[in-house]
């Protein structure tokens, strides 16, 4: 049965602050292969591409700055094998449901709106932290970087899930912290809700956006214009 509304979700930055754990992650990832560690909110803005670019854009700036010679994708596989696995054994530390979220899913169950997650996280990993964290029973699917042959910023990313969860793309809105998610939601034609201090380093004027907000904290009332 199509559902009246579909809600797709970005993870990082959306529905969990999993920036401390992610930090812990990269630059435990940086320590082990010599390189410089970075700052929280260095990793911040790389984080919407997912732990593949996340390695790529930091080993590709520290080796135009300090190296001339380097095996990059050699030492990038390695490295990206070694963060999945550490953030896979040290997922659930730090990280904490964005302000209102659970309250948010609640409502939405109630409302009988159709839910879902667009990732770019690999899908086992955002799968077990939905679990760990309490909220995978919500969404009726959940999609990951490797879900697909495809990811965000790709419409198909969004797209497919709706197909797949028997919704309306015409009916669903898409809710993130990036212009990687923006992006998605433009490509796919669909409504976009941007939170405000996202995983990104790109200005919030920067970002196409239908709503602005903070937190999920009275996010019904916008929600309630689309039913």
């Amino acid at each position: 049965m199509t559902q009246k509304l579909t809600i797709l979700f970005d993870l990082d930055g959306t529905l969990v602050d999993t920036a401390p754990d992610l930090v812990l992650a990269h630059n435990h990832v940086m320590q082990k292969f010599g390189f410089p560690t970075k700052s929280p909110n260095e990793i911040k803005a790389l984080v919407g591409m997912g732990a593949g670019t996340m390695m790529g854009k930091t080993l590709w700036n520290y080796a135009k700055s300090e190296i001339k010679s380097i095996k990059e994708k050699d030492i990038k596989d390695k490295m990206v094998k070694e963060f999945v696995k550490f953030y896979g054994n040290n997922i659930l530390v730090e990280s904490k449901l964005i302000t209102g979220a659970k309250d948010f899913l609640v409502w939405c169950k109630k409302n009988k709106i159709s839910m879902g997650v667009c990732t770019n996280k690999q899908e086992h990993l955002a799968v077990d932290l939905l679990k760990k964290i309490g909220i995978s029973d919500f969404f009726e699917y959940v999609a990951g970087s490797n879900t697909f042959n495809f990811c965000k910023p790709d419409a198909r990313h969004l797209t497919n899930v709706v197909e797949i969860m028997d919704g309306d793309i015409k009916k669903t809105i898409m809710i993130g912290d990036s212009e990687v998610d923006g992006k998605s939601a433009e490509n796919a034609s669909v409504p976009f809700i941007l939170l405000e201090d996202g995983y990104t380093d790109v200005k919030v004027s920067e970002i196409k956006y239908d709503h602005l907000i903070k937190d999920f904290i009275g996010l019904e009332k916008i929600i309630k214009n689309y039913l």
